[in-house]
């Protein structure tokens, strides 16, 4: 079983950066597509960002040229750089493959807030 731990949240001003990180476990981690996704207060979650095995990637057009998600597969880990931070991106943080197959973690928090 696959297991996914996010990192990295926190409260930030807006405008400001974040890097959130998420480490799995298991040795077939290169080969999935890996998708951060975030659920805001009384909303769905929804996907934000993808990478694939390959390296490409996709962005919700929200996000798109603020937020940048990599992915180390040496270290099984995806990395989610978030700057210009604006009030609107405030909600919890998860990772999982695209489409979503394994169990979800705890997902980290992000609160942009002055």
């Amino acid at each position: 079983q696959v297991q996914l731990v996010e990192s990295g949240g926190g409260l930030v001003q807006p405008g400001g950066s974040l890097r959130l990180s998420c480490a799995a476990s298991g040795r077939i981690f290169s080969s999935y597509t890996m998708g951060w996704y975030r659920q805001a207060p009384g909303k769905q979650r929804g996907l934000v960002a993808r990478v694939t095995s390959g390296g490409s990637t996709n962005y919700a057009d929200s996000v798109k040229g603020r937020l940048t998600i990599s992915r180390d597969n040496a270290k099984t880990t995806v990395y989610l750089q978030m700057t210009r931070l604006k009030p609107e991106d405030t909600a919890v943080y998860y990772c999982n493959t695209d489409p979503d197959i394994f169990r979800w973690g705890r997902g980290t928090q992000v609160t942009v807030s002055s």
